[in-house]
């Protein structure tokens, strides 16, 4: 048996690689390296669950980062409890065959209510005021306290949205991900896992933003490799034996696909006016689209609908295909929590959730970062909108409004899907752009290209042999 830690790299491809990242491809050409054929949609949670439990969509369930709960009628994004995954997981497996065997999961996702032994995940705290609070969640639950103590507060508002791998007053570009490094050095130090699972995300925020092509994505493969550089020196030392992968690759795209604007010109969204604004009601719609990157679940309440809805969909400019029936079952994502049809994007575009016409319109949350209540993934939210002239005195404003106990908007979102320069969720031609996983020179990998689900064997012999 040998104790591992697996570092979870996002958005790292070959073609990253051959760009920069010294440390990392110092380790591919030492140890073993290989792609690994994404995981389709090819977006965090529907990875992660396929790397960590073996199986596909079909059967754990996890379709994508979100989709529509027909028993519920509403759309839920990023929750978190781990029973969400229906298929037995890693740890458990490797717990019934290694004697001690514990495991640590640093910031991947469905990290709450699960059987690893140590874990850390963003969790906000909300009063019943209505104020916000960031914060993490800890198991045992005497961690949090106890990491805050020496790392201090987990850098939340840089883990998502505009502040996320830019420079501010506040953060540095790289602040979580080099957080959660110092998390995994500090259980690692305390503990002693078996097996760690740690969490990256730092290439995800300007590969997004501003496209893989960028000049400035070479100061983020610079900080990343530092940072996973540290861990490597530092795994290294306390003889665990690393494993280096990531989720997905990150393409440059174009053109943003608005599904439910489609849809609405049918009038087949419902839309509630709340307080001047419009609201999507998906329970009383008969058509709608949950957009995740570049895949959109569709969900069609009337079943006669959906020959024409796919015909409709397979139309429009920027949409590659439309899956039903076999096609889905073919792809892995057989279940019923898939939409009716799965529209794909091409390679120059992605799905937003948008459905207002009249940007006056657009509900409140719409220029907020806000994960869980839009009906779908929103990568705008990574931008400031460049209409505000002082966005940083309105920022500064609304955090004095907060701390003297007033409620406030954070509503300095634009609502410009064009400025989105990077998305995923497809399967991009090239397997430059396809994810990665690098081992050391003793491990099982043999095989130039994986699958998604053979990461969890990987994984699993890594920690055996």
């Amino acid at each position: 048996m040998k104790r591992v830690a697996v570092l979870n790299v996002v958005g790292l491809s070959r073609s990253l690689l051959d760009r920069g990242l010294p440390r990392l491809r110092a380790l591919a050409q030492s140890g073993r390296f290989a792609t690994i054929a994404p995981a389709f949609p090819a977006v965090t949670c529907t990875a992660q669950s396929n790397y960590l439990t073996g199986e596909l969509p079909t059967q754990h369930g996890v379709v994508a980062n979100g989709w529509y709960h027909r028993e519920l009628a509403e759309v839920q994004f990023w929750k978190q409890s781990n029973p969400v995954v229906r298929s037995p997981k890693i740890w458990d497996d490797l717990r019934a065959l290694v004697p001690g065997f514990t495991c640590a999961n640093l910031f991947w996702w469905y990290n709450m209510y699960s059987t690893v032994d140590y874990s850390i995940t963003p969790r906000p705290m909300y009063p019943a005021d209505g104020r916000k609070f960031f914060d993490i969640y800890s198991s045992p639950a005497a961690i949090r306290p106890e990491i805050k103590q020496v790392l201090g507060e987990f850098p939340f508002p840089a883990f998502w949205g505009p502040a996320a791998g830019s420079n501010s007053k506040q953060f540095a570009p790289d602040a979580v991900s080099r957080w959660i490094a110092q998390s995994a050095e500090w259980i690692e130090r305390k503990f002693q896992p078996t097996l760690s699972l740690v969490y990256l995300p730092h290439l995800d925020y300007n590969l997004q933003r501003l496209g893989p092509s960028h000049p400035e994505i070479d100061k983020d493969l610079e900080r990343i490799d530092e940072i996973a550089g540290r861990l490597l020196d530092f795994y290294a030392k306390h003889q665990v034996e690393v494993v280096v992968l990531s989720e997905y690759g990150i393409s440059a795209v174009s053109r943003p696909v608005h599904l439910n604007r489609v849809f609405r010109a049918q009038n087949w969204l419902t839309i509630k006016e709340e307080l001047g604004l419009e609201l999507l009601d998906c329970g009383a719609s008969k058509v709608f689209a949950v957009a995740d990157h570049q895949v959109a679940h569709i969900y069609c309440q009337d079943p006669a609908l959906i020959p024409k809805v796919r015909e409709l969909v397979a139309s429009q400019p920027g949409v590659e295909r439309v899956l039903l029936g076999e096609e889905k079952h073919a792809l892995g994502l057989d279940h019923e929590r898939s939409g009716d049809l799965i529209a794909v994007a091409d390679a120059q575009s992605w799905f937003s959730y948008y459905y207002w016409m009249d940007d006056a319109r657009a509900p409140d949350f719409a220029r907020c970062v806000d994960i869980h209540r839009k009906p779908g993934y929103d990568p705008v939210e990574l931008f400031l909108d460049p209409a505000i002239k002082f966005p940083l005195l309105k920022i500064a404003s609304k955090l004095l409004q907060k701390k003297l106990g007033f409620r406030m908007l954070m509503d300095v979102i634009p609502l410009d899907a064009t400025l989105v320069k990077g998305s995923h969720g497809r399967i991009p031609e090239s397997k430059a752009e396809h994810p990665v996983i690098i081992t050391s020179a003793q491990s099982s990998l043999t095989k130039q290209e994986i699958s998604s689900t053979d990461v969890y064997s990987l994984i699993k012999n890594t920690v055996l042999f």
